[in-house]
């Protein structure tokens, strides 16, 4: 690695599997004290005694991101007192994702996922910004999908929670950039941990079919767009959302 981050703090959220643990490990391979975080501490502490077992600096801090803006407050003053009081990089990738139909959506899940997607981020970038920007500046990323930008008949509630993401992204790089605070964010496309038996086995393979990239990408391809939006090699970068999709919402590629 390069050293890119070095000297520098990071929060990430739901960094306790897939890509939020990619960007994790990335991060503290270029340099960054890492705070992990998520629900569940055995995970979690998974990725710290990973990272820490390759020479790099994390902690774990557990959250349950509900929404309330007491829960985004408690994890960024933890957050800040696991870095030494002090946070220059917040990652927003916690999120969940229930799929039923529109037809079969109750209000109860419709509320939990916006609460998670939404208003956890939402809150947890008030606690963050001001402090970073007092400090001199930082950097924020939010994760977005690409099922956000072309429509698809499933994940009708998630897409609209993700499409909220990518506008609050362009809002808060207005906001805060004056500040010395840049907000980016980064769109996967279908990512997935190695499936047991192949890309092949698993039904999401399919989704990639007619692309450029003609497979799915792997949590690590997020990781270092995420690395490259922290790093200062993006500080001329604000209010984007970077497509890391392998061609899903650009390019069809048609056979011949």
């Amino acid at each position: 690695m390069t050293a890119r981050l070095q000297h520098k703090t990071a929060l990430v959220t739901g960094a306790t599997s897939n890509i939020g643990r990619a960007i994790a490990v990335a991060f503290a391979a270029e340099g960054a004290h890492v705070v992990v975080s998520g629900r569940n501490r055995e995970r979690g502490e998974a990725v710290v005694a990973e990272i820490r077992s390759r020479g790099g600096l994390a902690d774990f801090v557990a959250a349950d991101l509900d929404g309330s803006p007491a829960a985004s407050r408690r994890l960024a003053d933890e957050a800040r007192h696991a870095l030494g009081g002090r946070l220059d990089v917040l990652v927003n990738n916690a999120g969940v994702y229930p799929g039923p139909p529109t037809p079969e959506t109750d209000e109860e899940t419709f509320d939990r996922v916006f609460a998670v997607n939404v208003k956890a981020p939402f809150f947890l970038t008030a606690a963050v910004a001001p402090a970073m920007a007092a400090a001199g500046g930082g950097a924020v990323i939010n994760l977005g999908s690409w099922v956000a930008r072309l429509g698809i008949p499933i994940g009708t509630l998630y897409s609209s929670t993700k499409g909220a993401l990518e506008t609050l992204t362009r809002a808060w790089a207005a906001e805060f950039g004056p500040s010395g605070v840049r907000v980016n964010a980064i769109s996967p496309g279908v990512i997935l941990e190695a499936p047991a038996g192949g890309e092949d086995s698993h039904p999401a393979g399919a989704m990639m079919r007619g692309t450029p990239a003609g497979s799915v990408g792997t949590p690590e391809a997020i990781a270092q767009a995420a690395v490259y939006l922290a790093s200062q090699e993006a500080g001329f970068v604000h209010g984007i959302t970077l497509d890391v999709d392998g061609g899903r919402t650009t390019a069809a590629v048609i056979a011949a």
